[in-house]
C-alpha cells in the first residue's frame, strides 16, 4: 500500500501526524528528514512559520510515534516489517539538561578526488579488518601477551586520515556485510560512520583517533559470551542481563591489555549507554556519558539497524535514519542526531535509489554542498529493464545545468525534467549487484586518476 497524501492546512495539524510533503522544497527547511512525524508542539510552530499548508500521509494516520516504526511504507524504502531493532527502546523524554556540541565544520575542508584516495583505501581496509580479526581472535582464545594493540591503533589512525581525506573511499569498502563475520564488519563499519560523524562536526585528529579505535574494539566482550546468545533475536530478561554484561567484560579485557589508553575504554564502556539512562551497564543520564560515548552509541544504532544480524540484506537508510531520529531526545542527544544525519546523507554511498525518472541507480559519490544531489550510477532504466552499460549521472551538475537554461531564458521550466531522487530501495529490490558496481566505478575511478597522472607527465 502507497502513501496516501492529503493537503493540510498548517493550522490544522496535531501531533503524531505525519508529515510526508510540504509546500517548499526540503532543502529550504531545517528539517534533517524528508516526511516526519510531528511529535510536539516546536515542531508545529516550526512548519507554521515555514509553511502555509504541507501534506500528511493518511496511511501511517494520526497513530502516536511511539507506538514503535512496524510499518515504513514504500516512500520510505519499503513495506510494512518486524522491528530489526535489537531490543526495545525506552522513549522516556530526556529531563536533564545537556550542553549543546560545537560543530567545527572549516575544519576538514579538502577532498580529495576519489580516484586518489580509493586504492590506498582498499589496502587499508582489508589490514583494518585483518586487525580486528586478530584482536578477536586472540581475546577469544585468551592469548593476552600478543594482542596486535599498536598495529590497530596504527591503522585506526590511517582509517581516520583516509577518511578525513576522501569520505567516500572508506564508506564504499565498509559497505558490503561479510554474512559470516558479522562483529568483525560491524565494527568497521561502525567505526566509518563515526570517523564519517567526527569529521562532519570537526572533532580533533587526536579525538578521531580514540573514537575509531574505541569504535573499533567496542565488542570484544562478546569474545566472552556465548555465540548462541549473541545470535538471539530474542532474550529473556535473564538472557538480555547475561548479554549485556559484554560491556564491562569488554572494558575489563582491554584494561588487562597493555597499551590501550583509558580513553578509548571509556568509549567502550559508554556505547551503551543512551540520554535518558536507558541504556547500560551504568544507566547514565546525559553529559554523565561522554561526547565521544554518545556519537559511539548512535554509530552503534544506526549500523545494527541497517544491517541486522538476523536480516539477509540490510534495509533501505532512510528506514534506518527514521528510526534513530525518532529516538531523538530520548536515547540519543538530539543536536547530535541532527549533525549525524546531515554527515552521512539521506542516501549514503551505495544506497539502492529510484529516480524520479523511474529508472534505478546506486549511489557512487557524496556530494557534500548538496547532499539530495550526489552522483548516481544509472543501471536500471524506467521500464526496468538492466543497462547493458551503466550511466554515470551526477544530480548536482544535472541541476546545475538545466537551472541555467531556465536562468537564460531558453527553456521554461516545464520544459527541463529535474531529476530527484524518488526513495531509496531495499537491497535485493532489484537484481542489482551491489559489488559489482562498486568495484567497476572504483576501477574506473583508479583508470581515470592513472591516466590523469600519466597525462600530466606526459605534457
Amino acid at each position: 500500500m502507497g502513501i496516501k497524501q492529503v493537503k493540510l492546512n498548517v493550522n490544522e495539524l496535531t501531533i503524531g501526524m505525519f508529515v510526508s510533503g510540504l509546500d517548499r522544497p526540503w532543502t529550504q527547511t531545517p528539517f534533517p528528514l524528508q516526511g516526519f512525524y510531528i511529535r510536539d508542539v516546536d515542531e508545529i510552530k516550526k512548519l507554521k512559520s515555514l509553511c502555509q499548508h504541507v501534506y500528511i500521509d493518511v496511511v501511517k494516520g494520526r497513530a502516536p510515534v511511539a507506538a514503535n516504526l512496524k510499518a515504513m511504507t514504500p516512500g520510505m524504502g519499503g513495506t510494512a516489517e518486524k522491528s530489526t531493532a535489537p531490543r526495545q527502546y525506552d522513549r522516556t523524554p530526556v529531563t536533564v539538561p545537556v550542553k549543546p556540541i560545537k560543530v567545527q565544520r572549516d575544519r576538514y575542508t579538502e577532498v580529495k578526488p576519489l580516484a586518489k584516495e580509493v586504492k590506498k583505501a582498499r589496502l587499508l581496509h582489508q589490514k583494518v579488518y585483518d586487525a580486528v580479526g586478530q584482536v578477536l581472535g586472540q581475546l577469544d582464545a585468551e592469548r593476552f601477551y600478543d594482542i596486535p594493540i599498536s598495529e590497530t591503533r596504527k591503522l585506526a589512525s590511517d582509517m581516520v586520515d583516509s577518511v578525513v581525506r576522501n569520505p567516500d573511499a572508506f564508506t564504499w569498502l565498509s559497505r558490503v556485510q561479510e554474512a559470516d563475520e558479522y562483529t568483525y564488519s560491524h565494527a568497521l563499519r561502525a567505526a566509518v560512520w563515526a570517523i564519517l560523524f567526527g569529521r562532519h562536526i570537526g572533532l580533533a585528529k587526536r579525538d578521531l583517533d580514540v573514537l575509531a579505535l574505541g569504535v573499533l574494539l567496542k565488542d570484544v566482550g562478546k569474545t566472552r559470551l556465548p555465540k548462541a546468545l549473541l545470535v538471539k533475536t530474542e532474550r529473556t530478561a535473564a538472557e538480555q542481563e547475561e548479554y549485556e554484561t559484554f560491556v564491562e567484560l569488554g572494558v575489563q579485557l582491554l584494561r588487562d591489555t597493555e597499551g590501550v589508553e583509558p580513553r578509548v575504554i571509556s568509549v567502550v564502556r559508554t556505547h551503551c549507554e543512551r540520554l535518558n539512562g536507558s541504556g547500560f551497564p551504568q544507566h547514565l543520564v546525559g553529559d554523565k556519558i561522554p561526547l565521544l560515548g554518545k556519537i559511539a552509541g548512535i554509530v552503534t544504532f544506526y549500523d545494527t539497524v541497517i544491517t541486522p544480524r538476523s536480516a539477509t540484506v540490510p534495509i533501505a537508510p532512510s528506514r534506518a535514519v527514521a528510526r534513530l531520529y525518532e529516538l531523538r531526545n530520548t536515547q540519543f542527544q538530539e543536536d547530535l542526531v541532527v549533525e549525524f544525519i546531515r554527515a552521512i546523507g539521506l542516501y549514503p554511498t551505495g544506497t539502492l535509489v529510484e529516480l524520479s525518472t523511474g529508472e534505478v541507480a546506486v549511489v557512487v559519490e557524496q556530494n557534500f554542498e548538496r547532499r539530495l544531489k550526489p552522483k548516481v550510477l544509472v543501471v536500471i532504466d524506467a521500464l526496468k529493464e538492466k543497462l547493458k552499460s551503466p550511466r554515470l549521472l551526477d544530480l548536482a551538475e544535472d541541476d546545475k545545468r538545466k537551472q541555467a537554461l531556465v536562468d537564460s531564458g531558453k527553456k521554461r521550466l516545464d520544459e527541463v525534467q529535474k531529476i530527484e531522487i524518488a526513495r531509496d530501495l531495499e537491497p535485493g529490490s532489484y537484481d542489482v549487484d551491489i559489488i559489482q558496481v562498486r568495484d567497476s566505478y572504483l576501477l574506473a575511478s583508479e583508470r581515470k586518476g592513472l591516466l590523469g597522472l600519466l597525462d600530466r607527465l606526459t605534457n
